[in-house]
Formats: structure tokens, sequence, C-alpha cells
């Protein structure tokens, strides 16, 4: 049986708690991605999302120049260990309706990120589709 271990994307760009929203941005654009956890050398601390940047940075009055990441980020992210199986990962995806999990190790070292492209590769054409169409669910919160 396949573990997250083995299908999530490793060598993710992190960025530092101190780093400032402008840089953010930056890597963010530079890499293309919409999400950045946040650690302090392999611990990961959070994750920051170019919707953070926006709603509760320049939304809020936050100076892109020196404000920090860690003033926006979410502190409170799910994660997964790397030894978990796929149908967990799915279950968990579905349950909080989010396209990317965080991989960790016991002690909060980041070690990849697994996205639900990674999950739909790997696992069956129905957990891909059920996990799919839960994540796509108007949020449970807005009922």
């Amino acid at each position: 049986m396949k573990t997250i271990r083995d299908v999530m994307t490793r060598g993710v760009e992190v960025i530092d708690p101190n780093a400032t929203l402008k840089q953010a941005a930056e890597m963010m654009q530079r890499f293309n991605v919409g999400p950045l956890p946040v650690c302090a050398g392999d611990k990961l601390m959070g994750l920051v999302t170019d919707r953070d940047l926006v709603v509760r940075g320049i939304a809020m009055g936050h100076d892109p120049d020196t404000s920090k990441v860690s003033s926006v980020m979410s502190e409170d992210v799910e994660c997964i260990h790397p030894d978990a199986s796929l149908e967990e990962a799915a279950e968990l995806m579905k349950d909080r309706q989010i396209r990317r999990l965080l991989v960790v190790d016991d002690d909060k070292n980041l070690m990849g990120i697994l996205s639900l492209g990674d999950l739909s590769h790997e696992a069956s054409d129905t957990t891909a589709a059920q996990t799919l169409e839960q994540i796509s669910e108007p949020s449970r919160s807005l009922h």
C-alpha cells in the first residue's frame, strides 16, 4: 500500500516567518504558487497564502515592505504524517475541504506537500473523484 511519502512533492519552497509580505508575494510570483509554508529552519510554523497577503495584510493596512509574514499567516494548518495512507489523506481533504496537506514528521519538520493532483495520480478514480467533489462543495460554515 502506498503512503504519503511515496507520492508527496518534496523540495517545497518555504518562507521565513520574519520575511516581509512583499518578499512573500515576490516568491509566490517567482514560483507561480499561491501558498507558501512558513518555516523556521525545517520546523513548520504555519502557512501564508496570496489571499492572506491581500485580506489579512494589505486590506488591514499592513505595510508590505515592513510587515512580517508571521503577522498574516495561519498557524493552525492541516498536516499529515508521511507514513499515512492515501485514503487517510483523501478523508482529511474531504472533511476539511482543502486541496493541499503539508507533510510533517513527528517533530513538525516539513518534509513535503501533498496536493489533490498528487492524490489523483495515485489514488483510485473513485477516491479522487469523491475527494474533489467534497472539496468543491460550498463551505459548511456558510450553512
